[in-house]
């Protein structure tokens, strides 16, 4: 007859025991088994603060620390014996911890400095989010390789797994559902979010050249994300981003259609005020005609208009941008924190 234990689906070593050689084939993997790693614990707790709000350069202490027990775990591992002759189920728990340590020291480590610079462009933020997402699948890619080494252990030795997938792993799991759905949404988002940062800088240069240029990009950007968001799939039906994130995109898009010219028309007509009237201080008061007067009048009349309508469009702009904004960003922590399962 053959033993039945549980096999759980992410294997991570805690190794307390001096004795690494265990006498029965279970008791041997049960060294590697029986407790859902403290190891494994902590990376959870590491990660999962990240992702209810934390920085990852805030967390750095944490990481420091996660370094040396999983270095510790790692170094009890290479001490344990051979079962039966084999250190196959061994040496995929130890290349397990190893990967996790080159993660730890390496990938977290550009992933802190990468974080420092994401907002600066799209660019950097989608190399950040990939930086993370190719740490995360590699441990993913170690824990499935100690899984299959599990499984032909145990056939080796005439152990019978029972699938049971442990509630960290299904917290796991969950997580990396959801973020995958929050990064893709979040790169639409932050794509035109960005876009518009380039033409509020123009505006502030008064360049009108950059302004119709970043202006038109904007248009594109907004629309391309729209496209995209129709794509997106939702976890657990939840809309609430897609929907948050269109309202923020056809905002954009009115915003450089419909109220960017009105602010770039003030510019021109500022710009024309300033020559009539460096023309009309030129021309001495005695020798101006009532054509130079109504000229000038016209002039100062505009200016007043633009003027006028510059301020309300921006105050305006700035009123709904700030709501909306706001709304995503409330509507995005909802999503992660209703969706994210938290702590142990």
């Amino acid at each position: 007859m053959k033993t039945q234990i549980l096999k759980f689906t992410l294997l991570i070593a805690f190794l307390g025991s001096a004795n690494l050689y265990a006498q029965t084939a279970v008791e041997y993997m049960n060294v590697f088994t029986t407790e859902y790693s403290k190891i494994q614990q902590d990376m959870w707790d590491y990660t999962s603060s990240v992702s209810h709000g934390k920085s990852a350069r805030k967390v750095e202490k944490r990481r420091a620390e996660l370094i040396q027990t999983s270095s510790q775990a790692l170094a009890k591992a290479k001490s344990a014996k051979a079962f039966n002759g084999s250190t196959q189920f061994r040496d995929s728990v130890i290349e397990y911890l190893r990967i996790n340590n080159i993660v730890l020291k390496e990938d977290y480590a550009k992933i802190v400095d990468m974080e420092a610079v994401s907002e600066e462009s799209y660019d950097a933020m989608e190399a950040y989010m990939l930086a993370r997402e190719r740490a995360n699948d590699k441990l993913v890619q170690a824990s499935d390789m100690v899984g299959r080494e599990q499984k032909v252990f145990a056939a080796a030795n005439n152990i019978n797994l029972i699938s049971s997938e442990d509630a960290l792993d299904k917290k796991m799991t969950i997580a990396g559902q959801v973020y995958n759905t929050y990064n893709e949404i979040y790169l639409i988002f932050f794509k035109s979010f960005k876009q518009e940062l380039y033409l509020m800088d123009a505006i502030n240069r008064k360049d009108i050249n950059a302004i119709e240029q970043n202006r038109n990009a904007l248009i594109s950007t907004a629309k391309e994300g729209l496209a995209k968001l129709d794509d997106v799939k939702p976890y657990a039906n939840d809309k609430s981003m897609i929907e948050a994130t269109k309202k923020l995109l056809n905002f954009y898009i009115d915003e450089a259609t419909n109220e960017t010219p009105k602010m770039a028309d003030y510019f021109m007509v500022t710009e024309n005020f300033d020559k009539v009237k460096k023309a009309f201080d030129e021309i001495p008061e005695k020798k101006r005609t009532q054509k130079d007067v109504d000229g000038y009048n016209k002039a100062v009349n505009d200016m007043n208009a633009g003027v006028n309508t510059y301020n309300a469009t921006n105050q305006t702009l700035n009123k709904k941008r700030s709501g909306l904004i706001d709304s995503w960003n409330n509507t995005a922590s909802k999503f992660t924190d209703s969706h994210v399962p938290k702590g142990k």
